[in-house]
């Protein structure tokens, strides 16, 4: 699965894709042969953005400060809007939303449990991680669906209003830092899961060497955002 990240073949094109609070507005990437179809492609979006909603949820029924219950609840609020305008443009475009979902929601909801943790800071961390590292992904797969790929673009581009999760692990590392130790670790424990999500996106996982070239710099470049989003909370990628 980490075989891109050991090689470092040239390439003919460099593919960048945005990173959030970095480069502002994301970069166009282009490897619309290694797409999947745009249904395939709107379905699983969809269905992400529902688990994202779906674990914030739990979070929020589980924690007892109010305060964190109300920071959580905008995080869950706007995952769900992004869920709701993508199953909107499904409709629009003449499909069922729940058609185009179905065949993600095993393996989708295996990921989620995979990535859920035993304590509820754990599952924060998830979420922020998660959800990021695939907003950047779909965004980068977003622009081999002309207009479509564009309004889902701007669909993922809209606040997330995950920050609150950040100071709400902000301010659990600073009260115990053998919270920092922990949440760094669960932190590199959700790459891979993540990044099997991603490759499997793909219109077929399994790369020849060229592919795996071509595909190489999107993934390094996920990585990196993953290392600033962890540097951002003080914790070690």
């Amino acid at each position: 699965m980490f075989e891109w990240f050991r090689r470092r073949r040239p390439v003919g094109r460099t593919l960048q894709l945005r990173s959030r609070g970095d480069l502002g507005d994301a970069m166009r990437v282009d490897f619309a042969e290694l797409a999947p179809d745009v249904e395939t492609f709107l379905g699983q979006a969809a269905y992400l953005q529902l688990g994202f909603f779906e674990t914030l949820s739990e979070l929020i029924a589980s924690t007892p400060e109010l305060a964190e219950k109300e920071s959580l609840s905008r995080a869950a609020g706007a995952a769900l809007i992004k869920h709701q305008e993508i199953v909107a443009l499904i409709r629009e475009r003449g499909a069922d939303p729940t058609q185009l979902m179905l065949p993600f929601r095993e393996s989708l909801d295996a990921f989620r449990r995979n990535t859920h943790g035993v304590r509820p800071q754990e599952t924060m961390l998830s979420v922020h991680i998660t959800a990021g590292m695939l907003d950047d992904f779909y965004l980068a797969l977003s622009s081999s669906y002309g207009d479509t790929g564009r309004r889902v673009a701007r669909i993922l581009k809209a606040d997330d209003d995950r920050q609150a999760i950040v100071e709400i692990l902000g301010a659990t590392i600073e009260s115990d830092d053998e919270w920092r130790w922990l949440l760094a670790l669960w932190g590199r424990r959700l790459v891979g899961d993540t990044l099997l999500v991603a490759r499997a996106a793909l219109a077929h996982p399994r790369l020849d060497s060229a592919e795996e070239a071509q595909v190489e710099p999107v993934f390094t470049e996920l990585m990196g955002a993953h290392a600033r989003r962890m540097d951002a909370m003080g914790l070690a990628a």
